[in-house]
């Protein structure tokens, strides 16, 4: 059996959420790079307070994007659900563009994690999900069969960044972008590609880089 852990006093607990509701909208409005301190200060607590519940900036993204992380797992799963893989792809993508365009702290953090190795349970769920989406698009003969997993990376980054650019002046624009990509995964208009798929562990070390 796991060890309990000790349930949060009403006052740490009630310190907790409001650190996490406080760096939810600060991330959403302008991204993850807001400083920790900035964060205490906004909730009304010291910095103290905060380091204590969350000792690194890592742990406190992750108790802020913990729902997001679900709501991908649930997107996938619906994906898988439905009965065209090329569709099921589609809506999968687009649901999390969607998620990536309106939240800003999101969009920061697919960019730096997407795809490698799943830290927790609801990642790992997401990460099979996602395989399990490619793997049946690509056997249904819709997808070009040289895709890999890595190669969403490249639409990961290449979306985040168009809604980073276009946001203030066409926050739809997003969807142009990744209709144009999909066009290219399609098998209809697979050609050779120049160079062979990213290795998993050059696309961690890519990752590791950005973070």
């Amino acid at each position: 059996m796991p060890p309990r852990t000790k349930p949060l006093r009403k006052d740490a607990q009630r310190n907790r959420d409001l650190l996490v509701t406080t760096a939810r909208e600060l991330f959403a409005a302008r991204g993850l790079d807001v400083s920790l301190d900035e964060i205490a200060r906004t909730a009304g607590v010291s910095s103290g307070t905060l380091y204590n519940h969350f000792p690194e900036r890592a742990d406190l993204v992750e108790a802020v994007f913990a729902d997001r992380v679900a709501t991908v797992a649930e997107i996938a799963e619906h994906a898988l659900a439905m009965a065209d893989p090329w569709a099921g792809l589609v809506h999968f993508l687009e649901r999390v563009c969607e998620l990536q365009a309106a939240d800003r702290g999101y969009n920061d953090l697919v960019s730096r994690r997407l795809p490698q190795a799943p830290p927790t349970e609801e990642h790992a769920r997401g990460y099979e999900s996602m395989v399990r989406i490619l793997d049946r698009a690509r056997e249904s003969g819709a997808l070009r069969e040289d895709v890999t997993l890595e190669d969403m990376a490249f639409l990961t980054w290449g979306t985040a960044r168009t809604v980073e650019a276009t946001a203030a002046v066409r926050p739809q624009a997003w969807r142009r972008h990744l209709a144009l990509m999909l066009d290219g995964l399609r098998a209809t208009a697979a050609r050779p590609l120049p160079e062979p798929p990213l290795r998993p562990d050059e696309l961690a070390e890519i990752m590791r880089a950005c973070s």
